[in-house]
């Protein structure tokens, strides 16, 4: 079987659906969630089938929705590196500090995983056109992959949203619109616009392919440390579908038999300017509210209310985890002192969970001699406007002096 995918499960109230029809959310509203017969999966593979498979997300695909492999869009996607960051471990004080690097993906971040799954999937069921509001990087993965389905794409984004997507959406002949405006109010114009057309509804969690997608970097984490989990895992968390796919995927591994019962803590990450998630879990709440005035140069995380809050949370709770906010100074900083001590350029999220994992090794919270894995979910050429430049203009025949570069060294 290429798929052991059965059937769609509410996340709230446990409802099931059939999984070969176009199904967005269940009656209740809530996300809907892949399930698989994983009893009959746990006597049929095992970790060493993966060994000579296709180097990337769809070495999976047992786990995956996909029933057709003839209908799977891909351009080569996960199996990201997962690498070691020796100078900056030593700087923050961590024993083994990891970075899952999402920023060598195609087009250059983590969406192109949910999109990715998405898409393969909307084609298998049929779907013609789909539509999405988005802060940028997701937009630009779906209407790429949408464009290689043969799918029409409508995209709706916030106008501060970063260039580079815009672009990434209109060359892929997406029908892109921006909003003056946060990316909740991206999804109001959506959501109308789909009741009018009937278009395929692709926004966050209001259809269950995406998680699919994201969860893959679970699955990776743990194959590529042999089956031996992090003690902690650091997630910028807007939306949150990577955090919940995560979560999602370690469960099914500990189902199928693959790790042990021990899970590792996972951390939810935002930025002081849009915190619900932090807030609610400083509140020990189940779910969170909406964020006035969101606002951060972290801007794949700025979602003011985040339709899956509670299965956000409920991976931090369940997994003794936390939820941090860090400014936006900070976040620059320590995007800056990793270019500088080990020659990455991650984007202004994954610069906020680094400096989420140094603050909670200040605290004590990581211990020393644990092992930390920290998502990078992009690369930090995407927002070439977070980083400002001051630099000496020469005449010709002028030379370096030899302090030139002083000026950038704060």
């Amino acid at each position: 079987m290429f798929s052991y995918a059965t059937h769609l499960s509410c996340s709230k109230c446990g409802g099931t659906s059939e999984i070969n029809q176009i199904m967005q959310q269940c009656r209740c509203g809530a996300p809907l969630l892949v399930q698989y017969d994983l009893t009959k999966l746990r006597n049929r593979l095992r970790p060493d089938d993966l060994r000579n498979r296709v180097y990337s997300l769809w070495r999976y695909h047992e786990l995956l929705p996909v029933q057709d492999h003839t209908h799977i869009v891909s351009s080569g996607e996960g199996m990201t590196p997962l690498l070691p960051l020796p100078r900056l471990a030593d700087d923050m004080g961590i024993f083994r500090l990891l970075m899952k690097d999402e920023g060598i993906s195609p087009g250059g971040t983590f969406k192109v995983r949910g999109a990715a799954v998405g898409v393969s999937r909307a084609k298998e069921l049929g779907v013609k056109e789909l539509a999405m509001p988005t802060n940028g990087n997701a937009g630009a993965a779906w209407a790429l992959y949408a464009a290689k389905a043969g799918i029409q794409c409508h995209i709706v984004m916030p106008l501060d949203a970063p260039h580079t997507a815009k672009v990434e959406c209109a060359i892929a002949g997406a029908h892109l619109t921006l909003i003056n405006g946060l990316i909740s109010d991206a999804g109001n114009t959506i959501a109308q616009s789909i009741k009018e057309h009937g278009w395929y509804d692709a926004s966050t969690l209001k259809e269950p392919y995406r998680i699919e997608g994201k969860k893959t970097m679970g699955f990776e984490i743990a194959e590529q440390l042999e089956w031996q989990l992090p003690d902690v895992i650091l997630y910028p968390t807007g939306g949150g579908v990577g955090l919940i796919g995560i979560y999602k995927a370690l469960l099914e591994l500990r189902e199928l038999g693959w790790i042990g019962d021990r899970l590792p803590r996972l951390v939810a990450v935002q930025a002081e300017g849009c915190a619900p998630i932090v807030k609610a879990w400083s509140e020990q709440k189940q779910t969170s509210s909406y964020w006035s005035g969101a606002s951060t140069v972290a801007f794949g995380i700025n979602v003011p209310k985040a339709l899956g809050d509670f299965l956000v949370l409920a991976a931090i709770y369940q997994t003794a985890g936390c939820a941090l906010a860090v400014e936006d100074d900070t976040i620059l900083q320590e995007q800056k002192r990793i270019a500088r001590l080990e020659g990455a350029y991650v984007c202004p999220e994954g610069a906020a969970a680094f400096a989420a994992a140094r603050r909670l090794r200040d605290s004590g919270w990581i211990g020393a001699n644990e092992t930390v894995v920290v998502l990078n979910t992009g690369a930090g050429i995407k927002y070439p406007d977070s980083v400002k430049l001051n630099l000496p203009i020469l005449q010709p025949g002028q030379f370096l002096p030899s302090s030139h570069l002083t000026d950038n060294k704060d």
